[in-house]
């Protein structure tokens, strides 16, 4: 928010100088950012009047002016300006000015020609960057008055960093609001009398959306001076507060957006060819070209005002070309609405473009002064644009769907304890009188109803802001926070996704962080999903979606580390990923619909380990990745179980459990995937769900045996295509139910070979040792270890497998 400190002070003028009065906005939360001069350091410029203007003898371009700058002669001055002509009042430097950058006005010859001075362009004065030529004032300018006094050049300007629930402070009389509740200096707001209506004009409107214009209102001015020009003071204020220029009807509804917060459309009512003004949301199909010439393919999302059942304009963010005022608009039509936040928030990032209404109709806009700010448009119409045979229609207010105001409580007792020091009850009450606010107070609680432009008084913590922030952040005591320290042990039974990260890391991976939002490809590609989160405004356009599955963002990421040389990568990402999810209700750290389970994931590419003269060189396989995830789930035994993914070769992936629950899945990346992406070789990827992981299980002592443990091995033949892992969960079944097992303590395969015969491998043997030991007091003897043997076999067979003979 950019404004001159003289158009502030208009309205409210406390006894600050110009740093005081930046820090005193500050101070109570309209962060300054910056305080600059309106033009730089110059002297000696006045106002004076080119009385007769011919063109240089010796030269093409070249003008000798005569000049009154009010010194009591006639100043003859050269001047090569293309717009210079007798009769204009203009910026002359006299002899010994300064202009910016200590440029001095001296007596000098052009061309032969005596020069006593210079007539000056604003970018010389460094008041814009205008070089057209010379600075033209206007026709009453007084000759001789220095010209810093006349155009008010030693003004400030102000620009004020505004947080995004301040919407009511995006102008002037907002500011000066707030300057008043602080420093109790007078308030003097804009005159805002009604102007009686001339004639029955009206152009009737329909609101057929009320989730979308709570409140429209509107009048219609004819026969209006189509030619005529804003004034001086008007151009001044707008140009210092970083706006153009362009028409009168334009600078006028520009004006008051800046000074009132009241964002106003105007139609060429001759333009509007439908007997009525629609507003409604738009249909498919639809289009409409904006006054910044740019074509928008409407849809359900954008609101519109219809001339007829024509869109006009897109409701709240920028007017149509078709139905813009012009320099032959003479019948005008003024809308001031009120279009509901929601309504318009998020609509210009999808259209890639900001403007100045839709960014205070987001913040919230003043819904109870409507017709109030009406009827100061209209004065100022009249006034810039009106003429003898101006007729006035009569203001149409509708209102439909108004935000509903509820009164906001606030405990004296929950104030001092949240601010931190005593403020005294009266300073409580002038806060809420400063700021308008109606109040009521029973000793305890004030119950406070807030103004219809203070859409961020909400909660009770609202109102201690206001009181903390008028009563004076300055004022705060400077104390360090006290609270007793306890040291708390982490539970023996539990581990924090941290200690995952800090396990990745000892494997030798690189940890990543990756937008939560991805490309809608990538969910299909890596999670064979093809209906995923849709995100209505997204930061980019190919970041559409929310991520499923982390390995699409590993991927990328391998890619952008090959294109770079690089031929080893270790990678991994501990982040949520986003499911659909009914279930989910809203919460603290929930979205309604939407389940976000945190998930780690890890990449490996490249060789196995690092290379050296001690180890054979080797590409990374499923099982160097395996043993990673084993020793990233430990303690917790990890199962592999095959199973095919999308995004995996279907040959060398499998799931991942822990207990009975899946947690995720390791394998090879497709070699689709691998040819679609670029790369070289297939990385290994794994993927698995943190919450599993974290609760362990509390260590259980076993005394080691006195006794020397027996070892022997148990062969057995199986199909080619049987699971191990079927073998090795019926071993572990059986522990728990026949006693004969007791005395074994691991088993664990340790060879497999697949015999060569006619019809191919039908069949595989595989081998395993076998630990035996004493679990009492006396050691074990062979008769027991060969029952022990007898009941494992049995189990074997009973799963699937047969002795090898």
């Amino acid at each position: 928010m950019l404004f001159t400190e003289e158009w502030l002070r208009q309205y409210c003028n406390p006894q600050l100088s110009t740093e005081e009065l930046a820090e005193t906005l500050t101070m109570a939360g309209l962060e300054v950012e910056e305080v600059t001069s309106v033009a730089p350091a110059f002297t000696g410029v006045v106002v004076a009047e080119v009385l007769t203007c011919r063109d240089h003898e010796n030269s093409d371009h070249l003008h000798v002016c005569e000049v009154n700058a009010g010194t009591g002669e006639t100043l003859q001055i050269v001047c090569g300006a293309p717009n210079v002509r007798a009769g204009i009042k203009v910026a002359c430097a006299t002899i010994g000015a300064v202009l910016p950058g200590d440029f001095k006005i001296k007596k000098s010859k052009l061309r032969g020609v005596v020069s006593m001075g210079m007539l000056c362009s604003a970018r010389e004065l460094g008041i814009s960057e205008e070089h057209n030529g010379i600075w033209i004032l206007p026709e009453d300018a007084p000759i001789g008055t220095d010209i810093r006094e006349y155009a008010r050049l030693d003004d400030s300007k102000i620009e004020i960093k505004l947080t995004p629930n301040r919407g009511d402070a995006l102008s002037v009389t907002g500011v000066a609001r707030d300057l008043h509740a602080v420093t109790g200096a007078p308030l003097v707001m804009p005159a805002m009398d009604p102007v009686p209506a001339t004639c029955e004009c009206v152009k009737p409107v329909v609101i057929e959306a009320p989730d979308l214009c709570g409140r429209f209102t509107g009048r219609v001015i004819r026969n209006l001076n189509p030619a005529a020009e804003t004034p001086q003071w008007m151009r001044d204020r707008l140009e210092r507060a970083g706006m153009r220029h362009i028409s009168a009807l334009v600078d006028i509804s520009n004006y008051v957006m800046l000074e009132l917060g009241r964002p106003t459309h105007f139609f060429d009512l001759a333009k509007l060819e439908g007997d009525r003004i629609t507003v409604r949301w738009a249909r498919e199909g639809e289009s409409l070209k904006l006054l910044n010439e740019q074509t928008v393919e409407l849809t359900p999302y954008y609101g519109v005002v219809c001339d007829g059942d024509t869109p006009s304009c897109i409701a709240g963010i920028m007017g149509g070309e078709k139905s813009s005022v012009s320099e032959t608009t003479t019948d005008l039509f003024i809308e001031a609405a009120f279009w509901q936040q929601l309504a318009i928030q998020g609509r210009c990032r999808k259209l890639n473009f900001s403007t100045d209404a839709a960014y205070r109709f987001e913040r919230g806009v003043d819904f109870g002064t409507n017709a109030q700010h009406m009827e100061y448009v209209t004065r100022l119409v009249l006034e810039i644009c009106g003429t003898s045979e101006t007729r006035v229609g009569p203001v149409d207010d509708q209102i439909v769907n108004l935000p509903e105001r509820k009164p906001v409580t606030m405990r004296v007792a929950r104030c001092l304890k949240v601010v931190g020091m005593d403020i005294p009850v009266e300073a409580m009450h002038n806060t809420f009188t400063r700021l308008g606010f109606e109040y009521t107070f029973d000793g305890e609680v004030f119950t406070v109803q807030a103004p219809s432009h203070r859409f961020d008084i909400e909660i009770e913590e609202d109102l201690i802001e206001e009181v903390a922030r008028l009563y004076g952040y300055e004022k705060l005591p400077d104390r360090p926070p006290l609270a007793r320290i306890a040291m708390k042990s982490p539970k023996e039974a539990s581990r924090t996704g941290h200690a995952l990260r800090r396990e990745m890391a000892v494997l030798g991976y690189q940890e990543l962080i990756n937008f939560s939002f991805v490309p809608e490809a990538w969910e299909k590609d890596f999670a064979g999903n093809d209906a995923p989160i849709r995100l209505l405004n997204p930061i980019a356009s190919q970041l559409s979606v929310m991520r499923t599955q982390l390995v699409g963002g590993l991927v990328d990421i391998l890619k952008y580390n090959l294109n770079r040389k690089a031929e080893r990568v270790r990678v991994f990402e501990l982040g949520r990923v986003f499911f659909p999810d009914p279930a989910v209700l809203d919460g603290p750290w929930s979205v309604k619909g939407v389940r976000q389970p945190s998930h780690i994931a890890g990449l490996a590419y490249g060789t196995a380990s690092d290379v050296q003269w001690g180890v054979e060189a080797r590409r990374v396989d499923f099982y160097d990745v395996k043993g990673d995830v084993e020793r990233l789930v430990a303690p917790l035994k990890a199962r592999f179980v095959k199973e095919v993914f999308p995004a995996l070769h279907p040959g060398r992936s499998a799931a991942i459990y822990v207990g009975e629950k899946r947690v995720g899945f390791i394998g090879e990346l497709h070699p689709k995937l691998v040819h679609e992406y670029g790369l070289p070789n297939a990385p290994v990827v794994f993927e698995l769900e943190v919450e599993p992981l974290l609760t362990l299980e509390l260590p259980r002592y076993t005394p080691v045996s006195k006794f020397q443990p027996m070892r022997r091995d148990v062969a057995v033949v199986v199909p080619a295509d049987f699971e191990v892992q079927v073998l090795m969960d019926a071993v572990n079944d059986a522990r728990v139910s026949d006693a004969r097992l007791g005395a074994l303590v691991s088993f664990g395969l340790f060879d497999l070979y697949r015999p060569k015969t006619d019809e191919g491998d039908a069949e595989k043997s595989l081998a395993f040792a076998v630990e035996l030991n004493s679990t009492g007091e006396e050691a074990l003897t062979d008769a027991e270890a060969d029952a022990t043997m007898q009941a494992l076999v049995e189990v074997l067979e009973r799963a699937g497998a047969r002795l090898r003979a």
